[in-house]
């Protein structure tokens, strides 16, 4: 099977079955997802497996539609709105996250008899919430004019871009733990640690800084040129602009993410015209994007994979969703333009796990790490459970919760 062959099943199919999705009432986005979970467990039997045509190049196509949909963050957020949600967003890209993993922890080590390391490994895995449920979730909000009188999706948005970076940290750092003590260098522990807590500070105040120095410098360009380069190009070279960002990352440490949602924010503030125009072309190219990313996650999940965690990978999650649950309300409790409604949506839409869990879930196992299976089994049950049930509960409880337009959503 040709990958062109290979892209037309799954552009179809995805497609299909999202708009069985939205006419049962539910996300669209759950019916892309299905046909990656439905087509992943024929494949082999049935159907030709996508994963040898499409697997050489998955990283590439999932890193591409996450920077569409992270730039089309960026590019929805003002610095007004910033200011005033400013240290509700800074809590809740730490707090939940870190008690999450705290909690996840102790879970792996009861219930599965993990050594503390190898829980942490595991539990800095699940942690992170998902940019790919999470961030058109919240723009579908926004742009119906739900929860923006108060800037609800906004702080949703500014702080899960910080709290992938927070567990993609951890999880680097104790992952780094484990092969430094697999290599025969147990003294390696301390400066390893060392390493991971100045890394978390320094990543994000560096993806920070690019992103606003490139902002700057793209902003500066593309309105200088501005009627002789077309729309599209400007939103090409943006594209690629933000993957050079993302392949710097993998060579220092910079939360590269982080980074290209700020280049889309600081095109807003300096180039507004420009930012507009950005928005709708992104608007466009994230159609296709977002059938090939949920087709690639819904790849990745093995059914017999995560049914194997069983009812104690059940218990970690849940566990960590309860840690996490105490963070959100430790964020946003203390904001007193909040009520208790617009916490509990801040609470659910904080739920979905996907992207990293994907994307980091069978490192461990590569590593040799002996609870690799496990830890990977736990990680697709994660998904498995959360992402359908965090898409269906943002879909059903958001207009409810923050008011405005009840009408259908995108996707």
């Amino acid at each position: 099977m040709s990958v062109a062959f290979s892209f037309a099943v799954v552009v179809i199919g995805a497609w299909t079955l999202s708009r069985g999705a939205r006419a049962l009432g539910l996300p669209a986005i759950l019916g892309m997802l299905l046909f990656g979970v439905t087509y992943a467990a024929l494949s082999g039997p049935l159907l030709p497996p996508l994963a040898e045509e499409i697997g050489a190049i998955s990283g590439f196509l999932t890193t591409t539609a996450l920077i569409v949909i992270l730039l089309r963050a960026g590019l929805g957020i003002r610095m007004r709105g910033l200011r005033a949600i400013g240290g509700s967003a800074i809590r809740m890209a730490f707090i939940p996250c870190l008690l999450e993993t705290g909690f996840a922890t102790a879970a792996f080590i009861v219930l599965f008899g993990f050594d503390p390391l190898t829980a942490l490994i595991g539990a800095s895995i699940l942690a992170a919430v998902s940019p790919a449920v999470v961030v058109p979730s919240m723009l579908d909000l926004k742009e119906r004019g739900i929860g923006t009188e108060k800037d609800v999706p906004t702080l949703i948005l500014a702080g899960a871009s910080i709290d992938d970076v927070v567990a993609i940290t951890i999880f680097t750092g104790a992952l780094g733990l484990f092969t430094a003590g697999a290599g025969g260098q147990p003294a390696a522990e301390g400066a390893g640690v060392a390493r991971a807590i100045i890394n978390l500070p320094v990543s994000i105040v560096a993806g920070v800084g690019v992103g606003v120095g490139i902002g700057f410098l793209l902003s500066w360009f593309l309105s200088h040129y501005y009627e002789r380069i077309r729309a599209t190009e400007k939103a090409l070279l943006l594209v690629m602009v933000s993957l050079l960002i993302v392949e710097l990352g993998t060579v220092a440490p910079i939360a590269s993410l982080l980074a290209v949602m700020t280049v889309g924010f600081i095109l807003l503030e300096r180039a507004e015209h420009v930012a507009h125009e950005m928005a709708s072309k992104l608007s466009k190219l994230w159609v296709p994007a977002e059938i090939v990313l949920f087709v690639l996650i819904g790849l990745v999940v093995d059914l017999p994979t995560a049914a194997r965690a069983g009812l104690p990978g059940l218990g970690v999650i849940g566990i960590g969703l309860v840690g996490r649950s105490i963070g959100v309300l430790a964020s946003v409790l203390p904001d007193r333009r909040l009520n208790a409604r617009e916490r509990l949506f801040a609470l659910i839409a904080y739920t979905p796990k996907a992207t990293v869990q994907a994307a980091l879930g069978a490192i461990p196992l590569a590593a040799g790490h002996p609870a690799g299976a496990e830890i990977l089994s736990v990680a697709v049950l994660a998904i498995v459970v959360t992402a359908p049930l965090g898409l269906i509960l943002i879909r059903a409880f958001g207009p409810r919760l923050l008011g405005g337009d009840t009408g259908p959503v995108s996707g």
